[in-house]
């Protein structure tokens, strides 16, 4: 018999080829490993329930020992694999680390955590948590590079993280990155006057200025927030018409701002302006009728310019909408009393000293309500003996003292309306 060599040869190489093909396919599970599989599934379903249960009443029960035993059978059984739901990989890493810090074994903190961020290295809680584990060992670069990844990667705008950035960049020297970070803060979040104070020694520390600062801000975003940190700033280095300048820009542009005329009134004051605080504060009471601090300040600012008419009724006002608090009080009167040194006689005449009773009479009264700022001067007036008193009411005509009361008939006091009432003593 003939035999067909080619065919024979085609034939060995299938064979062969299946040989190798056979011997590179991945196995699939043999039933011995679908056997152990199921017996885990199974054990996991009675299991892990329990352990979580058990779990998180040792933790609210603050038993720290048993927390942590009880979470390193979760993680060794694999629940965190077995249901999300009802074993969720966040809480299990995140409280079994937590368990680990109220022990004070912070480097175990930080190895439970380290295994949850690899598994979950999206969850910002167990990233701090392992930061705050790193602080507590003073491994203070891995701590910056976790607040790092998580300002790069997970959260920009997390102001908490931010924060304790800026300040492990401070007690590095590191000013460049304090900076960065407090700018991208305050960006955020405008008002936030701590970051600001940060910001401005960091500048200091850096050896810049920080109205450097203010004024890029202000001329890349004229904000009122921008405007308000810049003319602080101007203020603070006596640049005062320039912020006045900026303030009455930012009162135009935002007419129903209290803040920005406020703040305007304090830059006319420091410079001597009393007239246009006035008109500054005037229109902040105009916003809020019944900002009686406000009605105090221009009280304070009408006297200043002698004006103790207008003076004695921004005074009522407060008195009026603060339900006659001492401070109000004490400021009616600081007007009499400062109109009674206006005005007074070498020889103190009757009139100066109906006045100055009336300004110990509200120094009385403040003083009542708790108010000690007035206890100088209300001493002074009664020390050097220019009170209205008994022997000057003695001396006044029978009419008056029928009436009860007396009155000013200087010109000087014509802005005087009220009357000194008979007190029982006299």
């Amino acid at each position: 018999m003939k035999i067909n060599c080619k065919k024979s040869f085609n034939l060995i190489l299938f064979a062969l080829a299946a040989i190798i093909v056979s011997m590179c396919a991945p196995a699939g599970p043999s039933a011995d490993d679908m056997a152990d599989q199921a017996r885990v599934d199974s054990l996991r379903n009675v299991r892990c329930p329990r352990l979580m249960s058990s779990a998180a009443e040792y933790y609210h029960a603050r038993d720290w020992e048993a927390t942590v035993r009880v979470y390193s059978e979760v993680v060794e059984l694999g629940c965190d694999d077995w249901d999300t739901t009802y074993a969720p990989p966040e809480e299990i890493y995140q409280y079994y680390g937590i368990a680990y810090e109220q022990m004070g074994k912070y480097d175990s903190s930080e190895y439970v955590l380290l295994q949850g961020v690899e598994k979950i290295p999206n969850n910002i809680d167990l990233r701090t948590r392992l930061a705050y584990a790193y602080k507590k060992q003073g491994k203070t670069d891995q701590e910056i590079v976790e607040y790092e990844r998580i300002l790069d990667d997970l959260d920009p705008n997390n102001v908490r993280v931010m924060t304790e950035l800026a300040s492990l960049y401070r007690r590095q020297g590191r000013q460049e990155e304090q900076i960065r970070i407090l700018q991208r803060l305050i960006d955020i979040d405008p008002t936030n006057e701590a970051a600001i104070a940060d910001l401005a020694s960091a500048y200091v520390s850096a050896g810049k200025d920080p109205l450097e600062l203010y004024q890029e801000k202000y001329h890349n975003n004229p904000s009122s927030a921008n405007g308000l940190q810049l003319a602080d700033a101007l203020i603070d280095n006596n640049r005062l018409q320039e912020a006045i300048d900026i303030l009455k820009t930012l009162g135009r542009k935002e007419s129903d701002n209290q803040l920005v005329f406020s703040k305007l009134a304090d830059a006319y004051m420091a410079e001597g302006d009393y007239r246009g605080a006035s008109t500054a504060l005037e229109k902040v009471v105009e916003l809020d009728p019944r900002d009686y601090k406000t009605a105090m300040r221009i009280s304070e600012v009408k006297t200043e310019l002698g004006d103790f008419g207008a003076a004695i009724k921004w005074a009522d006002r407060a008195i009026k909408y603060s339900n006659s608090s001492g401070e109000a009080l004490g400021t009616k009167g600081n007007v009499y009393y400062a109109g009674f040194h206006n005005c007074r006689t070498p020889e103190v005449s009757r009139d100066d000293r109906i006045v100055a009773r009336l300004a110990y009479k509200y120094y009385s009264q403040a003083q009542s309500k708790g108010y000690r700022s007035v206890t100088d001067s209300k001493n002074w007036l009664r020390d050097n003996e220019v009170l209205f008193g008994k022997s000057d009411w003695f001396m006044i005509d029978a009419s008056q003292k029928a009436a009860g009361y007396i009155t000013v008939k200087s010109s000087c006091y014509n802005w005087v309306s009220e009357r000194l009432y008979r007190d029982s003593s006299w």
